[in-house]
């Protein structure tokens, strides 16, 4: 029993030792800066449905200048890090989201993708971010030049996929676990290769593709569009229950282009991104019953709501998630319902937050706790079933020990959830890895 269960905990910490993405995901970008109609929010303040938080955003130092700079606005750079450590030990991920609509990232020369790449390295080790976002929508580095999806030729874009693979690479030499990669490009760049392949018609399918197997999240904005081809060869608009679907199968089924084909993602790659109000955005806004609807039906958990047939009759019921631009604008209730977009997630995915509410039972220790991951769980009796979540409510391990002092050893930062499973009872405690 004992070769068994050292196996068991083996695998369990090389599973948690994989940082991985939350599933079902809210994500949603969080402004670094104040404005009046969309206010600041203190990182810690952020409602606690939102589980991805993307940092907007690091810029670089000049339009010619890649050396990339990111400040906390209105706090301390030390503040800002003790609460994004904050956000971490509850099992949230916090990324650093690059570029944004106003900011060009040109890597046509060695001496910029260098200086990207140093900066950004150190920009992630100083703040612990726990990925990076790509958010780039200006600039010659998501641009056709020639050359195919597979075989792109300009320099600039060929540049920013070995930028990211090395900055990948940096974090991996110093982390124990995978840093996270999220992409937000806009339609023009995705599903726009549809109808053209060159300068800004599909000009992320080449980085997408060639960072696939790293890529954790797509999460093409759905907003601020132009009319789209869907698969189907129609044309959908934004703000629309069509358009979600049209767009969204689009990534995880793939579509061909004057550039190659483009292989679809797997749906568990894949979030539906939406302003969270109609001024968070140009256009693209669509009410709650539409969003829930489009999306219970992606799932295959609706009927359909529009005129769009889904070419996989069964839905895509991995679909990872959500997210919005932005949380601030989530937040205010002048725009939407405060944090529609937050309940528009919890009412299609069914997620509650009332894990970190779990009330400890004296029928069994958990110690030390906080611990550095190494934990020890004594329990009154000797046949008993632990099992162990996250605060999504996944599974993490579930094993039968029969020994009433069993040890456990989780390998990444966060807050779970051990319960012990009796023939009498299932007691919970929370438990917190803080290395």
């Amino acid at each position: 029993m004992k070769k068994i269960y050292t196996l068991i905990v083996m695998s369990f910490a090389i599973t948690i030792g994989k940082s991985q993405i939350p599933n079902p995901a809210l994500i949603g970008y969080w402004h670094n800066w104040t404005d009046i109609n969309a206010p600041y929010i203190q990182l810690d303040a952020i409602d606690s449905r939102y589980n991805v938080i993307e940092i907007a955003f690091a810029v670089p130092t000049s339009a010619s200048d890649m050396n990339m700079i990111f400040v906390p606005d209105v706090i301390t750079q030390s503040a800002f890090i003790t609460k994004v450590q904050t956000l971490q030990s509850q099992g949230k991920k916090v990324l650093l989201s690059i570029g944004g609509a106003t900011t060009s990232i040109d890597l046509s020369t060695t001496v910029n993708k260098n200086a990207f790449v140093t900066t950004m390295t150190s920009i992630l080790n100083t703040y612990g971010f726990d990925g990076v976002d790509i958010d780039i929508e200006n600039g010659n580095s998501i641009l056709i030049s020639g050359g195919t999806i597979s075989a792109p030729t300009n320099v600039a874009q060929l540049n920013l996929i070995d930028a990211i693979k090395q900055i990948m690479a940096n974090y991996r030499s110093s982390h124990t676990q995978k840093l996270l990669l999220t992409m937000a490009p806009e339609t023009a760049y995705v599903q726009g290769g549809q109808s053209g392949f060159g300068s800004i018609w599909g000009g992320y399918l080449p980085i997408i593709d060639a960072l696939r197997d790293s890529l954790d999240v797509l999460q093409v904005q759905l907003y601020n569009s132009g009319s789209m081809f869907g698969i189907d060869g129609s044309i959908y608009t934004q703000g629309t229950a069509d358009f979600i679907i049209a767009m969204t199968e689009a990534l995880i089924h793939g579509f061909n282009t004057s550039g190659g084909n483009f292989a679809g993602l797997p749906a568990s790659k894949v979030a539906v991104g939406l302003p969270a109000c109609t001024s968070a955005a140009g256009g693209g806004f669509v009410d709650s019953a539409t969003v829930i609807s489009a999306i219970n039906y992606l799932r295959g958990n609706g009927p359909q709501p529009g005129t769009y047939v889904l070419s996989n009759v069964s839905g895509y019921p991995t679909l990872r998630g959500m997210m919005t631009w932005s949380i601030n604008w989530d937040a205010v209730s002048t725009c939407a319902s405060e944090y529609q977009y937050a309940s528009d997630f919890e009412n299609i995915f069914g997620m509650t937050t009332n894990a970190l509410e779990t009330v400890s039972s004296p029928l069994f220790e958990v110690y030390p706790n906080p611990s550095n991951g190494l934990f020890t769980i004594t329990s009154p009796t000797d046949n008993a079933t632990i099992s162990i979540t996250n605060l999504l409510g996944q599974e993490i391990l579930k094993t039968h020990v029969r020994q009433k002092s069993t040890n456990v050893v989780l390998n990444e930062n966060g807050v779970y959830i051990v319960h012990l499973i009796t023939t009498q009872s299932t007691t919970t405690q929370k438990i917190i890895v803080s290395k």
